[in-house]
């Protein structure tokens, strides 16, 4: 039986596994390695801080999720809904793969709003963006 999400080790284990996902997929691997051209040596401890507090309300993660995303979509490369999809799917797998229980029932829900409201922001201020002409 697997064993729910319980410390830092576990949201280690659960980012490892789901960036050599993520890595060597068709819709997403481009953007880590040419575009975005990811340092996995320092991004990683970012992705364990944010997952830590998002679970286990650490207060680690001190960085602003929203204007990276953005910056990444305005700057370097469109984000579009079929990303955050299968960003999402990814997630979901690879959680399902390692742990089971009730903070990996919420890791899946907080994914989800993540990838929703990470969208939406996008496409809201694209709108924006359009009506004033930017």
């Amino acid at each position: 039986m697997k064993e729910d999400l319980k410390n830092r080790d576990d949201i280690r284990k659960l980012i490892n596994a789901f960036y050599e996902k993520i890595l060597e997929d068709k819709v997403l691997g481009y953007i880590f390695t040419d575009v975005v051209k990811i340092k996995l040596s320092k991004h990683l401890p970012h992705l364990y801080d944010f997952w830590e507090n998002a679970l286990f309300y650490t207060g680690a993660y001190k960085r602003d999720l929203m204007e990276i995303h953005l910056n990444l979509h305005f700057d370097q490369h469109r984000l579009e809904k079929e990303h955050f999809d299968q960003w999402l799917k990814l997630f979901n797998e690879t959680l399902d793969e390692l742990f089971a229980g009730k903070k990996a029932t919420i890791a899946k829900e907080r994914a989800k709003s993540i990838a929703i409201i990470l969208h939406l922001k996008i496409k809201d201020l694209e709108k924006k963006r359009l009506e004033l002409g930017n």
